[in-house]
């Protein structure tokens, strides 16, 4: 099963504040942690998003399509940062996230949601599309 992590933004992420001294006891509380996700065959990809102030969104309403700078309103549900990771059931993504060092200064939320896989939409998927989302997802060529 694959999950997607997401680290939750706060004010200090958005406003891009990383005092010294606790970001490199963070940093390296996070590498040993992401060693132990790699050296587990658990971590597939991630990594630390700058501010939304940094960001873009694009809206879509039918063909019209709309640019929005950012920074984004609503914090607390913006992500700061992201994992993938390949894991045998919810439960064991949870027992991950609880043994994570906190990824901010003050109090923290990381959120697990599993990702859809070709077998999720059975008969709707035709079986072509389903090996082509497989090469997609292994980045092989088409």
């Amino acid at each position: 099963m694959r999950v997607m992590v997401f680290v939750k933004a706060t004010e200090d992420s958005e406003a891009g504040l990383m005092p010294p001294r606790e970001t490199r006891e963070m940093l390296e509380a996070m590498g040993k942690f992401n060693d132990e996700l790699i050296k587990a065959g658990v971590l597939l990809a991630g990594d630390g998003l700058k501010p939304s102030s940094e960001g873009k969104r694009v809206a879509f309403d039918g063909p019209s399509r709309t640019v929005i700078d950012g920074p984004f309103a609503e914090t607390r549900e913006l992500v700061a940062g992201y994992w993938l990771w390949e894991v045998k059931d919810m439960a064991e993504a949870v027992e991950w996230v609880k043994r994570c060092p906190n990824p901010m200064f003050g109090p923290s939320e990381i959120e697990i949601r599993p990702l859809y896989e070709a077998a999720d939409f059975g008969e709707l998927l035709e079986p072509e599309f389903g090996k082509e989302i497989e090469k997609i997802r292994k980045n092989e060529r088409l």
